[in-house]
């Protein structure tokens, strides 16, 4: 298993920049690949971004392509989401996610371990 704890979410201005960190503990982090989710007020859970954490190979949703960044770094167990040019439909809970399979997948139902969520707000 893997424990997962979100941090770095808060109120910023359209425009501006956040950077998301996921501390992970238990097992190894390069046996995983880890994700970041979000989930939007009324809507369902979308699949942000993810890394391969052994083969280092990324998805980005098309939707935050060319403005979020993930990256992993194995020896201080973290997965790291640089946001810049938010805008206020970026506004949602952010939640870390780790998943058993060896490849980037857009599927939320293919993730098994979550963490409890930080919240990320972009005023207009």
């Amino acid at each position: 298993q893997v424990h997962l704890v979100e941090s770095g979410g808060g109120l910023v201005q359209a425009g501006g920049s956040l950077r998301l960190s996921c501390a992970t503990s238990g097992r190894t982090l390069s046996t995983y690949t880890m994700a970041w989710v979000r989930q939007a007020r009324g809507k369902e859970r979308e699949v942000v971004a993810a890394i391969s954490v052994s083969s280092k190979s990324t998805y980005t949703a098309d939707f935050v392509k060319g403005r979020f960044t993930i990256s992993a770094d194995n020896a201080k167990n973290t997965v790291d989401l640089q946001m810049s040019s938010l805008k206020p439909e970026d506004t949602a809970t952010y939640y870390c996610a780790a998943s058993v399979l060896a490849f980037t997948t857009p599927n939320v139902e293919r993730y098994q371990y979550w963490g409890q969520g930080t919240q990320v707000t972009v005023s207009s």
